[in-house]
């Protein structure tokens, strides 16, 4: 019986480069990202529980409006800086290989909530297909932010086994 082992990309190459991460370090955007996914996901959090009572009882549904469309716009601002962010990085504003599949995820939820304010905007669908539209936004946003914390997280052990392997060479 034979045994193949394979390594993907992902598991065998870093997440950054050493210049890739000196240029992480040095950015602004990296703080501005840093500040923002915490806000991002307690407005996410907040804005979700104002959907889910207006769909459960029928109260709150301009609350839970602008909830989602205070959502909507965190998410285009983190979406902007964040391209800026894998520009000064990685060199390209999107799809950069270390984090395409995540930006690839992040397209979908951008499309749903814009989705959402459009069907906002032109009356296309009642309250309560508008907030559907906010939940099925909202699970893409949740299954995204999970990503992008696995990644980072990954990341973080990565730049931790690379200190403990050099401290060890010494």
């Amino acid at each position: 019986m034979m045994s193949v082992h394979r390594t993907t990309s992902a598991t065998s190459k870093s997440l950054y480069s050493p210049e890739q991460r000196a240029r992480r370090d040095a950015t602004v955007w990296t703080l501005v990202q840093g500040v923002l996914a915490p806000i991002q996901f307690l407005v996410f959090l907040i804005s979700l529980a104002l959907v889910i009572r207006y769909l459960l009882t029928g109260q709150g549904q301009d609350v839970a409006t602008v909830s989602i469309v205070v959502k909507t716009m965190v998410l285009y601002t983190i979406m902007i800086t964040g391209a800026i962010w894998e520009k000064v990085v990685y060199g390209v504003y999107l799809f950069a290989e270390a984090f395409f599949w995540e930006d690839v995820f992040s397209m979908l939820v951008i499309a749903l909530h814009t989705a959402y304010l459009a069907a906002l905007l032109t009356h296309a669908l009642d309250a309560r297909g508008q907030m559907m539209i906010a939940l099925a936004a909202y699970a893409a946003y949740a299954i995204n932010a999970t990503q992008f914390v696995l990644k980072l997280r990954a990341a973080r052990l990565q730049g931790a086994g690379s200190v403990a392997a050099t401290e060890g060479v010494s």
